[in-house]
């Protein structure tokens, strides 16, 4: 019996040592020094992708000295957000990799909302103030349409880069090559039902953001990246600009810009680098 009790006793004792592991890891990610200081980037893959689309843009920072820390945001289909890994006290400027399980969803506000869940993941944890957010395909869509929907209790935005957005249509589906014309202003004379769902940014757009948006030109006639044509991925302008800090487009030229290529090329990466340290 003296065993017995020993044994219930150290077991007892294992538990309530490992729970206070627990909450002391907490505690320590949710009150680290400075936390007004941190501001977080986080990467959101395409339609049908995963984190892996994210790594050598977010590998290309650690590289270049803009942070020494990855962490990945695992999102399911339910919303449920999932951290692996932390934030480091003192490095300011970490990368959040987002996945979404359900990456074959077709829905950019169901998109928004898991992007709207990661936010709020990481102010509840970090008590994040501010933060960049860079998408890639329909990545692009799942920051508009969280920023859409966005309210004044979130943390604010500060940069937001769009790469190979199909903000207007997608060739093969809605669109086809050298169909789209744009006016001055960057307006699409014909809109996608998705391009109307978010023309309310142009009243709400947070005026304290800057926006990169980088589109890919194959140089094959079709003035497009294969996938998405410029003047899709240029109708970015007409719903931010009128609010946005500042805006930015530049194009990327030749095969490397094919429409999946582009997360993985240098031109990209530098582009990136420059705009976020600056």
């Amino acid at each position: 019996m003296k065993k017995r009790g020993f044994l219930i006793l150290g077991l007892g004792l294992l538990a309530l040592g490992l729970s206070a592991c627990g909450l002391s890891n907490r505690s320590d990610a949710a009150t680290l020094p400075n936390a007004s200081k941190y501001e977080p980037t986080l990467f959101f893959h395409g339609w049908g992708s995963s984190m892996h689309a994210e790594e050598q843009m977010a590998h290309s920072l650690v590289n270049a000295g803009l942070t020494h820390t990855i962490i990945q945001a695992t999102v399911s289909k339910k919303g449920k957000v999932s951290l692996k890994g932390h934030f480091r006290e003192g490095d300011y400027h970490p990368i959040v990799e987002v996945g979404f399980e359900d990456n074959h969803n077709a829905s950019s506000q169901q998109w928004g909302q898991w992007a709207k869940a990661t936010v709020i993941k990481l102010q509840q944890t970090y008590h994040t103030k501010k933060f960049n957010m860079v998408g890639h395909s329909m990545g692009n869509m799942a920051i508009m349409f969280y920023l859409r929907d966005n309210n004044r209790s979130l943390p604010k935005l500060q940069k937001q880069v769009d790469i190979a957005g199909h903000f207007n249509g997608i060739l093969g589906m809605n669109d086809e090559p050298n169909r789209m014309k744009l006016q001055a202003n960057g307006k699409p004379e014909k809109m996608q039902t998705d391009y109307k769902r978010l023309l309310g940014l142009r009243k709400t757009y947070p005026n304290e953001a800057a926006v990169l948006n980088i589109y890919g030109d194959k140089n094959d006639g079709s003035h497009s990246d294969g996938s998405v044509s410029n003047a899709s991925s240029q109708s970015l302008r007409y719903l931010v600009s009128v609010r946005a800090k500042s805006y930015q487009e530049r194009k990327i030229v030749g095969a490397s810009a094919q429409h999946s290529k582009l997360h993985n090329n240098i031109k990209v990466d530098k582009l990136l680098i420059s705009f976020l340290r600056n």
